[in-house]
C-alpha cells in the first residue's frame, strides 16, 4: 500500500529545487522593412487613398509622433496588388489572410526558435514543452504542431496552443513556462510568440481614429526562449531568473483594448484613455509585486515595459519618477519595431541583455539585480514579472550579431 508521506515524497522528486530561468532567446523578423518616414505616401498609394486627404495629414502627423523609425513586415505592394480585397474594407478576406499567416507564423516563429535552440547549445531532444502564442491565425492542429514539424521534434513534446491573447501574453508565456518548469524537474520549454499583422491590416476608409493609430504602430516578429529551472552551468548560460509572476485586471478598463475577428479582418479597438489608465495604476501593481523583497526604490531596477506607445512608456516615467534611460531598452524596440504585440517584451529582454554585455556591465540587467517585466493588453490585463539579473558572460553564439 502506498503511503500519503509516499506519494509527497514523489512530489517532491518530480519538482525542480530552484526558480525558472531564461537560458536563451531567439529573435526573428520577416525582410520587408518600412521606414515610417516614408510609410504615409506608400500606405496610401497602395491602398488606393491618396484622395484622403484629411486621413493622410492626420496620419502622417501620428507617424512622426509614434518614436518608431522603422517596421517589419510580411506584406509587399505586390501582394496587395494580386490581393485587392485586403485592401477594401467591405470585401470578405478572411479566407484569404488565413491562408496565408497559418503557414507564415509557424515559419517565423522556427526562425526565432531556431535561434534561441543554437544558443542555448543542447540538444533541442532535450526540450520538453512547447509553447506557442499568436493573435494572427487560428486553426486547428494550430502553429504549435506545425512547429513541432518544422523543427523535427519529439511528437512526445507536451504542446500548449494561446490563441488571441494580445499584447499582455509575452509576459503570460512566461508565466506558463515558469509554472511547467518549476513543477517538472528537468524540463526545457521552448517559448514562441508569431505575431504578422496582416489581420489587422486594412484601409482607413470611413475608419475611426483608433483604426487609423493601430495602422501606423504594429509591425511583424517572432521571439522565443529557453526556460527552465536548475541551470547546469557547465553546459548553459543563465540570463534572468523568474522570481514571481502574476496578472490582473485594471479596474474600471473593460472595453479600453480589444478586438473582434470579422469577415474582413481582424478589427482593434484602442481607446485613448489607455495610458491614463495603466498609470493610475501602475504604483499599486508594483508595489504588490516587490513588496516581499522589500524595494521601493524604482530607481534601482530595471525595466523591460511592453511599448503599446510611447504614451504609456511617458505616463509610467512620470507617475514613478523614473529616470529616462530606465525605458532605454523598450523605447529601442519600439522604435527599431514598432508594437509587436506578445512578442515585443521577447525583444527588450534580448536587447537588455546584449547591451549589457556591449557596455560591459555587471549583469544582464543593466548592472542591476533586480527588474520587473510588465506586459500590457486587452483586459486591461496586466501581466507582471520580477525578474533577478546573472553576471554578464559572452556566449560565442550571441557575441555579435
Amino acid at each position: 500500500m502506498v503511503s500519503s508521506s509516499d506519494i509527497a515524497e514523489t512530489r517532491t522528486t518530480q519538482r525542480a529545487q530552484g526558480s525558472a530561468t531564461i537560458l536563451a532567446v531567439g529573435t526573428a523578423n520577416p525582410p520587408n522593412c518600412i521606414y515610417q518616414a516614408d510609410l504615409p505616401d506608400l500606405y496610401f498609394k497602395v491602398m488606393n487613398n491618396e484622395h484622403m486627404v484629411d486621413v493622410k495629414k492626420k496620419f502622417k502627423y501620428i507617424c512622426e509622433t509614434s518614436m518608431i523609425r522603422k517596421r517589419h513586415t510580411l506584406l509587399s505592394e505586390e501582394f496587395l496588388k494580386e490581393n485587392p480585397t485586403i485592401s477594401d474594407p467591405t470585401a470578405p478576406s478572411l479566407d484569404l489572410r488565413h491562408d496565408v499567416l497559418v503557414v507564415e507564423v509557424p515559419k517565423l516563429g522556427k526562425e526565432a526558435a531556431t535561434k534561441a535552440i543554437k544558443e542555448w547549445g543542447l540538444p533541442k531532444s532535450n526540450i520538453t514543452h512547447l509553447i506557442f502564442c499568436t493573435i494572427s491565425c487560428v486553426d486547428m492542429p494550430g502553429a504549435d504542431y506545425q512547429l513541432l514539424k518544422l523543427l523535427d521534434l519529439s511528437p512526445c513534446v507536451k504542446r500548449f496552443m494561446m490563441f488571441q491573447q494580445g499584447c499582455h501574453a509575452g509576459g503570460t508565456v512566461l508565466r506558463l513556462a515558469k509554472d511547467l518548469a518549476e513543477n517538472n524537474k528537468g524540463a526545457r520549454i521552448l517559448a514562441v510568440c508569431c505575431e504578422i499583422q496582416l489581420m489587422a491590416f486594412r484601409s482607413l476608409k470611413n475608419a475611426p481614429l483608433d483604426y487609423v493609430i493601430s495602422q501606423t504602430l504594429f509591425g511583424d516578429g517572432a521571439g522565443a526562449v529557453i526556460v527552465g529551472s536548475d541551470p547546469d552551468l557547465t553546459n548553459e548560460v543563465p540570463l534572468f531568473e523568474i522570481v514571481s509572476a502574476s496578472q490582473t485586471i485594471i479596474a474600471d478598463s473593460e472595453g479600453t483594448i480589444g478586438g473582434r475577428l470579422s469577415e474582413t479582418g481582424l478589427k482593434l479597438h484602442l481607446s485613448r484613455t489607455v495610458p491614463d489608465l495603466i498609470a493610475k495604476n501602475i504604483d499599486t501593481v508594483i508595489e504588490k509585486a516587490f513588496s516581499p523583497l522589500g524595494i521601493t526604490d524604482w530607481n534601482s531596477i530595471f525595466w523591460i515595459v511592453h511599448p503599446g506607445g510611447p504614451a504609456i512608456l511617458d505616463q509610467v516615467e512620470l507617475k514613478l519618477g523614473l529616470k529616462e534611460e530606465k525605458m532605454r531598452a523598450s523605447r529601442h524596440v519600439l522604435s527599431e519595431y514598432g508594437n509587436m504585440s506578445n512578442v515585443t517584451v521577447l525583444f527588450i529582454i534580448d536587447e537588455m541583455r546584449k547591451k549589457s554585455v556591449e557596455d560591459s556591465l555587471a549583469t544582464t540587467g543593466e548592472g542591476l539585480d533586480w527588474g520587473v517585466l510588465f506586459g500590457f493588453g486587452p483586459g486591461i490585463t496586466v501581466e507582471t514579472l520580477v525578474l533577478h539579473s546573472f553576471p554578464t558572460s559572452i556566449p560565442s553564439t550571441i557575441a555579435t550579431e
